[in-house]
């Protein structure tokens, strides 16, 4: 009686391919998780087998602990066993072996082991992105979403067409928090139907209108002060222009920016940079919370030709990267210092983020502009803050565009986008980066359907980590955004008497 029970479970449970001939080729798999070193607490790297076959066995597997063994083309672990094995073994080897059966003579061979390395670094567990179509195809559908890296749980944080009716648009973006999300505070900007910058404080939704008759704009790139109830934000007008003999598709520029400093409290917006043919922008606090880097480009145009000189001249406008000293007690800033001057090597450095330690400054470096996630010469690249060693992330970069990065808390990963896999979407990235200031090999976010990353035709955009996640529901987004006017913000500053003129047709053309 007890005979079939016990075919039964053998059935099920999948084992290792007896006979199997071992080679000395290695096996493609998509994604790449081969030579990379992975947190011990991310899924599990599901992947496909590329080479053709009849059928297939992968075996993960360390020094200790039981190892998995899974069957298929789509090669998928389970999320526990995943996280007991790599647990484990930290600071040790993962190996698979995957093993095809041929599809004409029916025997089967096993192929190179692939080996990784499990870092004894842990990874934030949470991270948020925007998904977006290319912006010169539509932007009536984007989402601001949160992921569990730890599993394959995704949330929906806000999704711009609830709101939406397609010919009352908005647009969603800049969402960013204060410390990784440690108290739940974070923001996020809406432009056009029911626009404003959306604030939680304290568990509370506000909605603000930090647009001032004495700034450029409402903030667009914002940066949370570590400690304090602040955010620096830059203030752009922005436009975009279409190649149409250029491998490139598109420029992102500036006409006009400057850094602006909202207080949450006072509900008050003052100057933080504002000088004459200067582009400053993408505000970025130190951890300490006593710096505040950003990067700022000279440009002059001619006069009356204005927006024709930007446009002619558009390659020839780079960034350099300065700091300025902020004292929290007065909370007032000091001189302008300068960090690293890219202009100097015919180069143009954006998107200044120093890490959790204080020691190094990560930033993408292109040929010019400031907005290189459609750059392919954007790489990586960091500054050791007490050498002055500026060195780019060889093991992670690519031939293609790399940029829009972020820190991990610990410090120990960092996350990008990448264009490396078409040359067309965004996807994201990781990389560890070890005691020495090295890169590694980086990986592609893991999905559970490990042709995901493929099959998404949408960009992943404005990657942050989080040590906990937005608690707060995409409903209460939706009323809260839906139902509140936005509340102006009140400009403090010298130069209150002075007053910004924008036309109408400027200004909805560059937002």
């Amino acid at each position: 009686m007890f005979v079939v029970p016990l075919l039964w479970l053998g059935s099920c449970s999948p084992s290792l391919p007896e006979n199997a001939a071992s080679v000395a080729d290695s096996v493609p798999i998509s994604p790449d998780y081969s030579d990379v070193t992975i947190p011990y607490n991310i899924a599990p790297l599901n992947f496909r087998i590329q080479t053709e076959g009849s059928d297939y066995v992968a075996h993960a597997y360390s020094t200790k602990g039981e190892g998995i063994i899974v069957e298929g083309r789509n090669a998928q672990f389970p999320v526990d066993e995943w996280h007991d094995l790599l647990a484990e073994n930290k600071g040790d080897t993962l190996s698979i072996d995957i093993y095809i059966k041929g599809v004409e003579d029916g025997k089967w061979v096993k192929y190179k082991t692939i080996k990784n390395y499990i870092a004894p670094d842990a990874i934030d567990p949470y991270i948020s992105y925007r998904l977006i179509e290319p912006s010169y195809v539509g932007y009536e559908v984007m989402t601001i979403n949160q992921r569990n890296i730890t599993n394959f749980e995704t949330d929906v944080i806000y999704n711009n067409y609830a709101i939406s009716d397609g010919e009352n648009g908005q647009c969603v973006n800049c969402h960013n928090y204060q410390n990784y999300n440690r108290d739940g505070n974070m923001q996020m900007h809406l432009r056009q139907l029911k626009g404003g910058t959306v604030i939680v404080i304290d568990g509370e939704i506000r909605k603000v209108d930090l647009k001032t008759p004495h700034t450029l704009s409402a903030g667009v790139y914002p940066s949370w002060h570590p400690t304090e109830r602040l955010i620096a934000y830059s203030t752009n007008l922005t436009g975009q222009n279409f190649h149409t003999r250029n491998h490139e598709k598109i420029e992102v520029q500036d006409s006009e920016s400057d850094l602006i400093l909202y207080d949450i409290d006072k509900n008050e917006v003052s100057n933080i940079a504002n000088a004459k043919n200067e582009f400053e922008s993408f505000p970025a606090w130190s951890p300490d919370g006593k710096w505040l880097y950003f990067v700022s480009a000279h440009f002059v145009a001619k006069k009356g030709l204005e927006n024709w000189d930007l446009r002619e001249r558009y390659d020839s406008i780079r960034y350099n990267i300065f700091k300025k000293p902020f004292d929290i007690a007065s909370r007032t800033f000091g001189a302008t210092d300068t960090v690293f001057m890219a202009s100097d090597y015919g180069k143009s450095a954006t998107f200044p983020r120093v890490s959790p330690d204080g020691k190094y400054l990560l930033f993408a470096l292109g040929d010019y502009g400031q907005f290189h996630v459609w750059h392919k010469s954007s790489d990586l690249y960091v500054m050791d803050l007490a050498a002055h060693k500026t060195y780019p992330l060889r093991e992670a970069n690519s031939p293609d565009v790399d940029s829009f990065h972020s820190w991990s808390s610990n410090g120990r990963w960092i996350m990008f986008t990448s264009r490396r896999d078409d040359g067309s979407y965004t996807r994201l990235y990781f990389t560890y980066f070890d005691n020495e200031g090295n890169a590694h090999k980086a990986f592609i976010l893991p999905q559970e359907d490990p042709e995901n990353n493929v099959k998404l035709f949408k960009s992943y955009n404005v990657p942050e980590f989080m040590v906990r996640k937005v608690e707060l529901d995409h409903h209460d987004f939706y009323e809260a955004i839906d139902s509140r006017e936005a509340v102006p913000a009140v400009y403090h500053g010298a130069d209150s008497a002075s007053v910004i003129k924008i036309d109408s047709d400027k200004e909805n053309f560059y937002e």
